[in-house]
Parts: structure tokens; C-alpha cells; sequence
């Protein structure tokens, strides 16, 4: 079963079984205290911590999760990876420990076909309760072992829900490990899903990370996770995750790159699969927004990337890989996560730097390295010293391997224990680090939770003023409450009454300005909610110097919120447009609404056509043009679902709930601002459509200004194209499709030339062979060709020889870069020889790698001037191989 029917199962089962399907967040996590999303509840932690309330009860999940503790079990076990996707499914107050055990069960054994015998259960040592289930769905108590807090109980780290855990493993059988169960070994019972049953409330940890357990929850719930990387490997009969289809091409290609198949076991085989799973990792971070750093997200990101390089240079492989590996990836899985695609340039570009710039630290290392080697042998000592090692490895990034390699060559041992030493301390300091950033983010939550508790709730006046009277009732400056702040500082705010919009519902928070009798001003630089209902201004003393209790007029910026209100209101239009065109099934599943501008992601299996995007675009400016009244009103919950009001995933819902008509055509559940009739949105231009995952499509679309604007200038475009076609506007389509036929024509005539002319030269060069021990061959450097023109004319040259065997290899520069290709006979292939062995010294004189299996291999490198004495390593090489035959 492939990834993609994995996916749609595993999708398909809990829909059908009433859960909302809820699209992944990004890798980088709307909360302070995780770096990257690792686990599939992330985005779901205010619906357990009881912050909001969704709209939901039941929900289901593919979440992309980065994941770094295990980094160093990459390659050396057949289970890890440092990112995976992670299937899920969950409960807010619904079903419980019987349906999740038996959901699991049945989409095990019967959606997947998993044989029942060889799934092992694990319980929490005194969840008597889960045993229990299990073995009445069939499960014998031979196979159910408990286990205690560390394996089969979860928190998240903070007082709120916990609970014990349920894990299903599958036995691989006795090639993957030895007898006993999950409890004995994690290789050959692998754990593929893990049920989470919240059924408590915990207190605050000690020191050692002991909690106290304060109660049952009133509401109960359920998080689980099955591991995508895991399921696929064994309904795949794939020996490890970079065997199954997720990760096979990337694989291929790290094997292409290195010129050689990895092999079973050992050091090399590590290589082969770390550079293969860091490649998918770099390339969803980046895609992401991660970008190499120093600290934080892109220090992982950076780490990443650098270890597989080492790997990469472990394996011999000189010349760039990152971009080759990750380009896999994103061929792979691009049409899956399309973000991959959209940043494919993006991410071409971020690894093919990073490369380039480790290859020089690797570079400088050698130097430093090397006069270290020299100090050492000059002061007569056996044993490079440990912080030698460190320093070269922490200020140079030069790695400890490499170090202890070269230190062995030159007859000297590394002091590894002073190194060990100084690397603990370092990660000491860094964990304080960490600890301290996530105790400064838990610091402000616990703030934002005392002041919520000590003020009134704000009054949020910004629907019908975009002016008041207000009062600051509290400063907040780095998560500590605070009594005055003077011109300069950036701080928070909660006020007692509010016109600034609070961003919520897709509708980023209001902006403006704040100011005082005295002079002091402040701008408001974003409105935000701290917690539900709890109003956060973040802002910017520019003049005097502000006191809690101070009372000031607080403005909206007028004219970015009439941007808002209209991309808004657009916004609804738009989602009623696509239900009427797509079907109900194509429901909004999130959205962005910036000052007239917006992006609209709806459920929908295929992509848009472009009759079906030029209808949408009619309708909502119809819709428009007809001047539909926009009216608000309120309502209980219950009382709005029954008038057809919708309700959308995002959105923080009350008892009581504000309802947005425009016209007869829209009703839905909101919180944001809008115009008061349809016209004022103006007009409504559609930019794009994608896909943003599995069943999931995204608009974007301009209003208001913004479509106009963008209409002027698609307008003034036309005019340049006919300017430069010498015709009119209304005749520079067919003018431009001439002369493009006629460019095409020429094209096809320059092709079909230069095919010839290469077809020549191939013929010449085979008049040039020269007789070596039984066979024939052909060194020769050329000129003026690409490297796919260098590689089909030594391809071509070689099977014009009548005589085998024989080998051909041509040298030349395109680009201010070296290149090489070789070909041989098909006789020495029959024999097991491949072409890119006769490349490998010449790859390395020209500072780069060779590639590629089989008969044909190509080189490249940054040292042209070293080509002559490639081709020369590469003739004494070929000529070894035909006299030894």
C-alpha cells in the first residue's frame, strides 16, 4: 500500500466516523514554548488546556512534525527519523478509551490488513481499565504488557490534562530482533500508534520532573499519533524508512550521487541513510520559513544540513549534494505538500549556500587542524588536546570524526575525554538556555492568566467606534508586569476599553495610534489575543513616558481597517460563491484577511478550472454589484446552527455568538469587522489557486484598492507588451503567438543543426581511439558543450567503436566549471564495471563528485584549471582497467 492510499485511509475512516478533518499546521507552531511542532495535538492544545472551545468535538489530522531528540538513532535503528507525518485522531470531551481502542483496531486489521497475531499492546502499569478492553476485543493477555511513566504515560510538560497511554507495536519478526515484546525490544516490535487517554489534571513539577496528579477531568479526551514513516515500512515489507516510497528517491539519488549502492550494514550504511532522511527534514523546513541560524529553529535547521554534508563527505562525496537530495524530495512529495513546490527555489537556494559555506569551513578546519597536528609533533606529544578538538569543532564546525581521522593518520591520538567534557558543559549551558527562553514564554502566559483574572475583561467597542476614551489598566515589558514605561520601549497593553480589532477568525489585529493629555504617544503596532477574551495591544512609546492608570484616546487606523472590513466581507461572499459552484463539501478550512487582500483555503479534491475560477470571480463581483445589505446580529449557539448559520474551524465560540448576513446568500458565525453593504468591498480580483494539501485548495485573492491597483497594472503590462510588438493592445496576443511560432520554428532548426554537428564530432572522435592492452580508448578535451551535450557525446563516440572493449572519457568547461563524462562498452558493464569508477580521482582534481550508475558517469567541480590533470587521472585509470582484461 503507498503513502498516498495510507493517507486517504487513514482520512477516509475517521470522517466517515463524524471527525472534522483539520489540515497541518506549519513546522514552526503558533506557541511560545515549542521551537517546531512535534507531535500531532500541537495545534490542538487550547481545546485540551480548556483556553477555547472548538467547534468540534471530533477531529482528525496529518500534522508535519520536525522531531531532533533521537537525531543521533538516524541511520542506526530502522524506525527513526527526525521529521514524520503524523496521522491522528481526537477527542474534546467525546468518546473515550473504549471507541479510540476500537477505532484503532478496526483501521489496523481490517483498513490496513495487519495481521491480528502480530500486534502487541502496551498499557500503563495501573490502567487495569485499558487491559481490559483490549482483551475484550480480542487482544490475549500474553500479548499486553505494562509499562511504567516514562513509556505509557504523557503530559505536556505544564500543569493541565494528562493520562495514561496505550501503544499498538507490530512484531517485524526475528530478522528485526529478539523475542520478549515491545518491553524488550523497540527494533522488532515497533511501535506504529500511540493512544493518549487525558483523563486527568496534573500540578506543577519538581526539579526531577515529578507531578503531582490533582483529579479526573470533567471533559475527557483522546490524542493519538500513527506514524506515517512507521506504517509505510511495514505494510511496504520495507527493511527501514528510507526504503519506503516517502523517502526511496531520495535514497536512488544519494546512491547516484555517491556512485555506488549502499550497503547492508555498517558505518557507511548510517551515511547513506542520514544524508537520505536530513534531506526531507531541510527541505519542509525551509519550506516552512526556517532558515539557517545560530540559535533557535534554524540552529536545528543549520545542524541538520550540516551533518548530512559530513555524511555526504564521509561517503566520498566531494561536490554538491543538498540540492540534488532535496530537489528529490520535493519531486516526490511535492504534489502531496505543495508548499514543498511553491519553495522549491527557495530551498535550492538555502542548501546550495549552506553547502557551499561548510565546504570552506571544512576547508579552514584542514588548515587549523593541520598546524595543530604540527604544534603537537613539535611539542612531542602523542595526543592532540581536547579543547584543540573543540574549538574546532564548535567555532569552525569542523567534526570530531574528521579530527580524530587525520590525527590518527599523522601517528596521534584525540584526548576524546576532555573533549566529551568540554561538549557536556557546552550542552549544560544550552539546556539553561532553552530553559530559560521556555520559562520566559510560560512566564508571560502566567502573567497574561493573573491579569486576566485580576481586570475586567476589555471592552472591545471597534464595531461601531474607531475612537474611544481609554484607560491602560496594565504594562507588560518581557512577561513581567510593569508600572510605567518611558519614549523608546516596546510594551503591551491591556486596556480598559478597546477600538482595536483583536486578530482572530483570518482577520489580523488592528493597528493605530494611542494618546495621552500630557504628549506621550504611543503606536499600536498589533492587536492580539494573550488567552480567549483576554486583549493584548502591542506597542511602541514614541514620545513621553507612560503610567499604568494613564487615560488616553486610542485610534484605529482608519484606512487599514477599511481595507479589513472589505477583504472581509469578501471573504464571506467568496466562501458562499464557491458552496454554490463546488458543492457544501467545499467549506472554508481557514483563511488570512489583510487590508484588501485575502487568501481562502476550502475542502475541494481537484484543481479548480479555469471556467470553474472565472465564475467564482463573476459571482463574487455580482454578488458585490448587487449591493446585498451586511447585518450582525447575536444569537445562542444552538439558535444559530438552526437558521443555517455557519460555523468554521478557527474560530473561538461562546454560548453566545455573533452572526454576519450579507445579503440572503451568506450567514455565518464571526467575529471580524465589516463593511455595511456589499459594494463597499469594491472590486474583487482572484490572483491564484493551489493546493495546499490532501483535498484541501487555497485562493488568494485583492479587493477594494488592491484589485484596483492590480488591474492598472496588468493594464499598463499590456501596453508595454503591444509597445514592444509594435501593435495594438487588443492584437498583442496574436502578434506575441507568431512570433512565438516562428521563434519555436528556428529553435527546432538550431536543435535538429546542432544534432548533427555533435553526431560529427562523435564520428571524429572514434577515428581517434588508440589501441591500450585488449581495448580501445578515446581522452580527449572539447569545447563549447553543455553537460548533457558532453555526456551524449561520449556516449555516442563509445558505440561507434566496432571494438570492445572500450572506455571514452571527455573533459570541458561550461560556466566557468569543470566537466567529465565516460563512457564504456557494454561488455564491461556485462562486467560489472561502472563507468563513474574511472571518474572518481578525476571528480576530486576538479573539486567536485562524479554521479551516475551504470555504462555512462559524469563529473563536475569549481577548478577548471585542474581539468588537464583530471583527464590524465582518469586516462591512467581507464588504461589500468582495459590492461588488466
Amino acid at each position: 500500500m503507498r503513502s498516498t492510499q495510507i493517507r486517504q485511509t487513514f482520512t477516509d475512516f475517521f470522517t466517515s466516523r463524524g471527525h472534522h478533518q483539520v489540515p497541518s499546521s506549519p513546522l514552526i507552531p503558533d506557541d511560545p514554548t515549542l521551537l517546531l511542532a512535534n507531535a500531532g495535538m500541537n495545534q490542538f492544545k487550547p481545546y485540551f488546556l480548556g483556553e477555547t472551545t472548538p467547534a468540534f468535538s471530533r477531529a482528525t489530522s496529518i500534522q508535519k512534525c520536525a522531531r531532533t531528540s533521537d537525531i543521533d538513532n538516524v541511520g542506526r535503528t530502522n524506525r527513526h527519523a527526525t521529521f514524520f507525518e503524523m496521522m491522528g485522531n481526537f477527542s474534546f470531551g467525546d468518546y473515550f478509551k473504549e471507541d479510540a481502542i476500537a477505532f484503532a483496531w478496526e483501521l489496523l486489521t481490517e483498513g490496513y490488513g495487519l495481521e491480528k497475531d502480530k500486534l502487541w499492546i502496551t498499557v500503563f502499569e495501573n490502567d487495569d481499565e485499558a487491559e481490559h478492553i483490549w482483551r475484550r476485543i480480542g487482544v490475549p493477555a500474553s500479548r499486553i504488557q505494562r509499562l511504567g511513566m516514562e513509556d505509557n504515560f504523557w503530559s505536556m510538560g505544564v500543569p493541565g490534562p494528562c493520562g495514561p497511554c496505550s501503544e499498538v507495536n507490530y512484531d517485524r519478526g526475528s530478522a528485526f530482533g529478539k523475542e520478549g515484546g515491545p518491553a524488550i525490544d523497540g527494533e522488532r516490535y515497533v511501535e506504529i500508534w500511540n493512544l493518549v487517554f487525558m483523563q486527568s489534571q496534573r500540578g506543577e513539577g519538581d526539579k526531577k520532573g515529578a507531578f503531582p496528579i490533582l483529579g479526573e477531568l470533567d471533559r475527557k479526551g483522546v490524542d493519538t499519533g500513527l506514524g506515517l514513516d512507521r506504517l509505510a515500512a511495514i505494510l511496504q515489507d520495507a527493511p527501514n524508512v528510507c526504503t519506503t516510497d516517502l523517502l526511496l528517491p531520495t535514497f536512488h539519488t544519494v546512491q547516484d550521487l555517491a556512485g555506488r549502492a549502499c550497503p547492508a550494514e555498517g558505518e557507511e550504511k548510517v551515511s547513506f541513510q542520514v544524508v537520505t532522511e536530513h534531506a526531507r527534514s531541510i527541505a519542509f523546513l525551509i519550506a516552512d520559513g526556517v532558515l539557517p541560524a545560530k540559535d533557535g529553529r534554524g540552529y536545528i535547521l543549520r545542524r541538520l544540513m550540516r551533518r548530512a554534508i559530513r555524511h555526504a563527505r564521509l561517503l566520498g562525496m566531494d561536490g554538491p549534494v543538498l540540492p540534488a537530495a532535496t530537489a528529490s524530495v520535493i519531486g516526490n512529495l511535492g504534489s502531496v505538500w505543495p508548499e514543498l513546490s511553491a519553495q522549491a527555489g527557495l530551498i535550492e537556494q538555502v542548501v546550495t549556500a549552506e553547502e557551499e559555506s561548510f565546504t570552506r569551513t571544512l576547508a579552514q578546519g584542514t588548515r587549523l587542524l593541520d598546524a595543530a597536528i604540527f604544534r603537537t609533533r613539535e611539542a612531542r606529544s602523542a595526543a592532540l588536546s581536547g579543547e584543540t578538538a573543540f574549538e574546532l569543532a564548535d567555532t569552525y564546525g569542523f567534526p570530531l570524526e574528521l579530527t580524530v581521522e587525520a590525527a590518527h593518520e599523522a601517528g596521534l591520538t584525540v584526548d576524546e575525554d576532555r573533549f566529551a567534557a568540554l561538549l557536556d558543559e557546552q550542552k549544560k549551558r544550552a539546556k539553561t538556555g532553552g530553559k530559560a527562553k521556555t520559562a520566559e514564554a510560560l512566564r508571560k502566559m502566567n502573567t497574561y492568566r493573573e491579569l486576566a483574572v485580576a481586570l475586567p475583561r476589555t471592552e472591545f467597542l471597534g464595531y461601531d467606534h474607531l475612537t474611544a476614551e481609554s484607560t491602560v489598566t496594565g504594562l507588560i515589558v518581557n512577561g513581567t508586569v510593569v508600572p510605567s514605561v518611558a519614549a523608546g520601549a516596546d510594551v503591551e497593553l491591556v486596556l480598559d476599553r478597546s477600538p482595536f480589532y483583536a486578530e482572530a477568525g483570518g482577520q489580523i489585529g488592528d493597528t493605530g495610534a494611542l494618546r495621552f493629555p500630557d504628549g506621550t504617544l504611543l503606536e499600536i503596532t498589533d492587536t492580539r489575543y494573550g488567552l480567549e477574551g483576554f486583549r493584548i495591544h502591542s506597542a511602541r512609546v514614541i514620545e513621553g513616558e507612560l503610567t499604568a492608570g494613564a487615560t488616553g484616546e486610542a485610534a484605529v487606523d482608519a484606512e487599514r481597517r477599511a481595507g479589513l472590513m472589505r477583504s472581509h466581507s469578501a471573504t464571506h461572499i467568496l466562501h458562499a460563491v464557491v458552496m454554490a459552484i463546488l458543492g457544501d463539501r467545499a467549506r472554508q478550512q481557514g483563511s488570512l484577511v489583510e487590508p484588501d487582500r485575502l487568501r481562502f483555503d476550502f475542502a475541494h479534491f481537484t484543481a479548480l478550472t479555469a471556467s470553474q475560477l472565472t465564475a467564482i470571480e463573476a459571482a463574487v463581483n455580482g454578488h458585490v454589484l448587487e449591493d446585498p445589505e451586511v447585518r450582525a446580529w447575536h444569537a445562542d449557539r444552538a439558535e444559530a446552527e438552526a437558521a443555517g448559520a455557519i460555523a468554521l474551524f478557527g474560530e473561538k465560540y461562546g454560548e453566545r455568538v455573533r452572526i454576519v448576513d450579507i445579503g440572503d446568500f451568506s450567514r455565518e458565525l464571526c467575529g471580524g469587522t465589516h463593511v455595511t453593504h456589499g459594494s463597499q468591498v469594491g472590486a474583487f480580483r482572484l490572483l491564484s489557486e493551489s493546493s495546499i494539501g490532501s483535498n484541501l485548495r487555497r485562493v488568494e485573492a485583492l479587493t477594494g484598492h488592491g484589485a484596483l491597483a492590480h488591474i492598472n497594472t496588468e493594464r499598463r503590462l499590456l501596453h508595454d507588451l503591444a509597445g514592444l510588438l509594435g501593435t495594438r493592445p487588443a492584437d498583442a496576443p496574436d502578434a506575441l503567438r507568431k512570433r512565438l511560432s516562428v521563434h519555436a520554428a528556428a529553435q527546432q532548426q538550431l536543435t535538429e543543426l546542432r544534432t548533427t554537428e555533435l553526431r560529427q564530432r562523435a564520428g571524429q572522435l572514434a577515428t581517434q581511439a588508440r589501441l591500450v592492452g585488449r581495448g580501445h580508448l578515446i581522452v580527449q578535451r572539447v569545447t563549447g558543450v553543455t553537460p548533457d551535450e558532453l555526456r551524449g557525446l561520449a556516449a555516442d563516440t563509445v558505440d561507434r567503436l566496432s571494438h570492445n572493449p572500450a572506455v571514452v572519457v571527455l573533459g570541458g568547461e561550461h560556466d566557468g566549471k569543470a566537466l567529465l563524462a565516460a563512457a564504456i562498452s557494454s561488455d564491461l558493464h556485462r562486467d560489472g564495471t561502472q563507468a563513474s569508477q574511472i571518474l572518481t580521482e578525476a571528480a576530486r582534481a576538479v573539486g567536485g563528485g562524479s554521479g551516475g550508475r551504470g555504462p555512462l558517469a559524469s563529473a563536475g567541480g569549481r577548478r577548471p584549471q585542474t581539468l588537464n590533470e583530471a583527464l590524465d587521472l582518469a586516462a591512467r585509470g581507464a588504461a589500468r582497467l582495459l590492461s588488466e582484461r
